[in-house]
């Protein structure tokens, strides 16, 4: 399943577009690997992405295609959640 798709189903960002454009600006790795948009998710991959000030490091679970709310809690398992502080000189 591509990066985007998965972030986008699993609703760890609300929509694809979205998805993209972030992964496009460099802030996702999937596997310690800057990540594409178009980037193949596999059971199993560590996910990290960056959102400003957050980085989010969650482990893939599971891969499917349905979009219900229900299905989208099990998809991954959150590893950290970290807040990064901005230092201004």
């Amino acid at each position: 399943m591509r990066l985007d798709k998965y972030l986008k189903i699993s609703r760890i960002i609300k929509r694809r577009s979205v998805a993209k454009e972030v992964a496009d600006k460099g802030r996702i790795q999937v596997n310690g690997k800057l990540a594409k948009s178009s980037t193949d998710i596999k059971i199993g991959d560590v996910v990290r992405i960056q959102f400003g000030n957050k980085i989010l490091e969650v482990k893939v679970l599971e891969l499917h295609e349905s979009t219900k709310k229900e299905d989208a809690a099990g998809m991954y398992e959150t590893l950290s959640e970290t807040r990064v502080e901005n230092k201004l000189n």
